[in-house]
């Protein structure tokens, strides 16, 4: 029970960094920065302002202990798109393998924190 809590809390713990602190603080304390990643890849400046907010609403979703079920279920389905999205978005436009492999990574630490959330549901 103990463990299946310290793998779900690690790594949506690393998901809120990744998803909500980072895009958050460049919005923040690097605007200009803010549309580099997308405008590269051929979106329009506003996308990437509206994908930093929703990426914060849906880390706050699945973070936040008391938040509806339904409501946890779409959040992590959201973060999961932005990322597969994202593979493909690479692997369309600038093909670099290192950016690529990224959201993949991150994806597979959104399943982990999935998983072990059914996990420690099920027990309680």
């Amino acid at each position: 029970m103990k463990k299946n809590k310290i793998i779900f809390w690690t790594a949506t713990i690393i998901i809120a960094l990744w998803e909500a602190v980072m895009p958050m603080s460049t919005w923040i304390f690097a605007p200009e920065y803010m549309t580099i990643g997308t405008k590269a890849l051929g979106y329009p400046d506003y996308f990437a302002y509206a994908l930093a907010i929703a990426k914060v609403l849906g880390v706050i979703a699945i973070g936040y202990p008391k938040t509806p079920e339904k409501l946890k279920e779409w959040a992590y389905s959201g973060l999961a798109f932005t990322l597969i999205f994202a593979f493909i978005s690479h692997a369309c436009v600038d093909k670099n393998i290192g950016y690529m492999i990224m959201p993949l990574a991150f994806l597979g630490i959104l399943a982990l924190s999935y998983h072990y959330k059914n996990k420690i549901q099920t027990i309680n």
